[in-house]
This record gives C-alpha cells, sequence and structure tokens, in this order.
C-alpha cells in the first residue's frame, strides 16, 4: 500500500511502530509493528491483537465524535458528598494530568496521515492475511496457572521445532526446510532459551506457540523468581538487567478481571527481588500501575522504598479507541503521554523500544519483563503465563 504524501515520520513509523508528534511529549505506538520486528517467519495478527478495535467504529470517525457522542450519554446524577482526603489527592492528581493528556489527543487528531494508515488496518489486515498462510487454529488453551500448580507440573515437557532454512530459496520465492531439529525442555521452573536468531516452533500439549529468537522464558509461580537472579550477584552483578518493565496483577474489583487472570494482595509485590536483578551499573524500571490513588500511595510510600528504587518520570497510556546510579542515564522526560489502540484486556503496548536511549553505552542491553504475558526478542520473560499471547491463534505466517 503506497502513500503518496509520507513525511519523515510516518515513514519511520512503519519500520518502527513508533510515531513521534512534533513539538510534542507524546508518541503513538502500534504494537503489531513494534512486535512484528520480533519476527521472521511470523507476523503477528492485527485482528487478533486488536479484538476491540476490529469490532469498533473506524478511528478517525471514533476521535472525531467520541466528544459529541460524550455529551449525549445520559449518566446517573450523584449525590454530591465531600470529598475525604484521598479523593482529594485523586483529583488533584487528575487534574495535573489533564492538561498533558488534551494536548496529545488533539496532536493524534492533527496526525491526519496517521489516522487514516490506522483506520485503514481492517483492510490492510485482509490482504495481509490473503498474502500470507493463517496459522492453523490452535486447540482450547489450558490454564499455565493450574498447571503449575498441579502435581504433575514438573514432568511437563515443551518441545521447541528449531528449523534451518534454505535463505537462498527465500530470496526467489520459496521456503525449502534443510532439517529440523527437536528438543525437550521442562515447562515450569526451567529457563527455556531460543538462542538462534530466528522464529522457533513449540509444542506442548497438542497446543503450538511461536517463541521469537534471541529470547527465554522462565515460567514459574512468585516462589521461584529468585532463581533468575545471577549467579554473580554475590560478587557483582554484571549479568544483570539494564531494564526491567513489571506489570503486577494488581488486585482489583472488577469481576471481569478475576475471570481473566488471578490477581495478587499488594504486599506481595514488596518480595520482588529488583535490587538482585539489577545490573551493576544501574537499571531502569518501569512499573505499570492503575490510576486508582490507594495503590499509587503504596507503590510511592512502601513499594518503591522496598525495591530500592527513585521515582524519576511518569508516563500516561492514553488508549485510542475507536541513587548513585542515576548519574549513568539520561534524564527521563516526565509527563510522557503513550496513545495506543488497546488490545486484548490488560495488554500493554510494548514501550520497550522507548526506554534504551535513557541508559546509552549498555552493550548489549538485557531486558527483562516480570509478569509477563508475551515475549519479545532479546528479552528474557517471567511470570506464571508467559506463553500466553505466543499462541499460534495470535499470528499468522509469512508467505
Amino acid at each position: 500500500m503506497e502513500h503518496p504524501k509520507m513525511g519523515d515520520g510516518l515513514s519511520t513509523f512503519l519500520n518502527s511502530g513508533i510515531y513521534q508528534f512534533e513539538n510534542s511529549n507524546a508518541v503513538f505506538i502500534d504494537p503489531v509493528r513494534v512486535m512484528n520486528r520480533s519476527y521472521t517467519h511470523f507476523r503477528v495478527s492485527p485482528s487478533a491483537y486488536y479484538p476491540r478495535f476490529f469490532e469498533s467504529k473506524p478511528l478517525a470517525q471514533e476521535s472525531r465524535v467520541s466528544s459529541s457522542n460524550s455529551r449525549k450519554r445520559k449518566r446517573k446524577e450523584k449525590k454530591p458528598h465531600s470529598l475525604n482526603d484521598r479523593e482529594k489527592a485523586a483529583e488533584q492528581r487528575h487534574q495535573e494530568a489533564r492538561p498533558f493528556l488534551l494536548k496529545a489527543h488533539k496532536c493524534l487528531l492533527r496526525a491526519t496521515a496517521l489516522l487514516e494508515l490506522m483506520s485503514n488496518m481492517r483492510s490492510d489486515s485482509e490482504s495481509l492475511q490473503e498474502g500470507g498462510d493463517l496459522v492453523s487454529p490452535s486447540v482450547p488453551q489450558q490454564s499455565f496457572v493450574e498447571l503449575g500448580q498441579d502435581w504433575h507440573a514438573p514432568f511437563h515437557e515443551i518441545i521447541l521445532d528449531f528449523r534451518q532454512y534454505d535463505k537462498l530459496n527465500v530470496d526467489k520465492g520459496s521456503m525449502i526446510m534443510q532439517y529440523s531439529e527437536q528438543k525437550l525442555h521442562p515447562l515450569f521452573n526451567n529457563l527455556v532459551l531460543n538462542e538462534t536468531g530466528d522464529d522457533v516452533e513449540a509444542e506442548f500439549l497438542s497446543s503450538r506457540f511461536v517463541i521469537p529468537g534471541k529470547s527465554c522464558f522462565y515460567m514459574s509461580d512468585l516462589e521461584q523468581i529468585h532463581s533468575l537472579i545471577p549467579v554473580s550477584y554475590a560478587a557483582e552483578s554484571c549479568c544483570g538487567f539494564n531494564l526491567i518493565v513489571v506489570d503486577p496483577p494488581w488486585e482489583n474489583g472488577s469481576a471481569s478481571q478475576k475471570s481473566r487472570y488471578p490477581t495478587l494482595p499488594n504486599r506481595y509485590f514488596l518480595s520482588l527481588p529488583i535490587k538482585q536483578l539489577t545490573h551493576a551499573d544501574g537499571a531502569l524500571v518501569a512499573l505499570w500501575v492503575t490510576n486508582r490513588e490507594k495503590l499509587r500511595g503504596f507503590v510511592e510510600k512502601e513499594l518503591f522504598l522496598a525495591w530500592g528504587v527513585m521515582h524519576v518520570a511518569t508516563f500516561y497510556w492514553l488508549k485510542a479507541m475507536d541513587s548513585e546510579c542515576l548519574s549513568k542515564f539520561k534524564p527521563v522526560q516526565h509527563n510522557q503521554i503513550i496513545i495506543s489502540i488497546p488490545g486484548a484486556y490488560s495488554r500493554k503496548p510494548p514501550i520497550g523500544g522507548l526506554l534504551p536511549e535513557y541508559f546509552p553505552g549498555f552493550k548489549p542491553t538485557r531486558c527483562i519483563e516480570l509478569f509477563a504475558r508475551e515475549m519479545t526478542s532479546g528479552w528474557t520473560s517471567w511470570g506464571n503465563e508467559p506463553l500466553h499471547f505466543q499462541d499460534f491463534k495470535y499470528f499468522t505466517r509469512n508467505g
């Protein structure tokens, strides 16, 4: 698909999946484009990643009518009451963030070429599927959380199918497999690595998964996370991580959330060994939180103190619907806005590509995601279901 009036920003976006608005601290992320940089023989299916987007109105139309529709909605009148201290703090925090979010939204509305490109994603997805092979539907996925708690867990194994392709024939339009080597690995409480630069197909209990190149995962509960601490930590943590992304399963009153994945009380996160996982030269820790004031208070007053980290900046995620080692890092810009179309419930956009610029000089950069539900090339993914979004049903195969 051609884009006749493509500027440098849009051209960069098509390659990276990240669009930087001019004279703004806001960026637009297309998670599908970002994640597809991790794969060679597969690509993430837009319709599988954005189920809510494909069931809604076009993005540009949704943006234009959102303000008018909000005025038409009938809302129940709330009885006036005096705010308590926590509610006052939450209101103040929301008022401080509102100008940044409104400015970012205006930038999005002005980026007409970007809006058109994303709105055409439905038709583009259909043409992509015609050009590539649809991956065979996987069998209903079993719960990794339940399997990991079963007494059979130590006996479960995953098969990694390493295939070598004739790249000369790839250029001519055909891909001939030279040989295939299968390796068995314990699925739980074990570091499973794909050290090759290509995707690897994996199989477990008749379900098939895609493992990106140069990546690994460790599937376990919270008690086993200490197994990821570098062996050399007692001497020097040169094998630690420079970037640590944490997406905890925070407790929430939503019944729908509880039906999707189990949550944990806040006190459990105090024991995460963040300091032991950190590189000797320091690390940038990115923590996903909700906007509940009680949770924010816990994070700022207890969690950061327990982890030994310092709060340096806040990023906001705007959903578009239809210490001494700090001197080694660049200052992180405060109040940045990340705009993206939301994927499946609670699936966060991949932000790793936004952060390496803040810790230059660390080569190779070592990154880990805690409570991960998907994998990224070059990253370590830890959690009790890091293969959740690696299932074949979320991918199409390159033609």
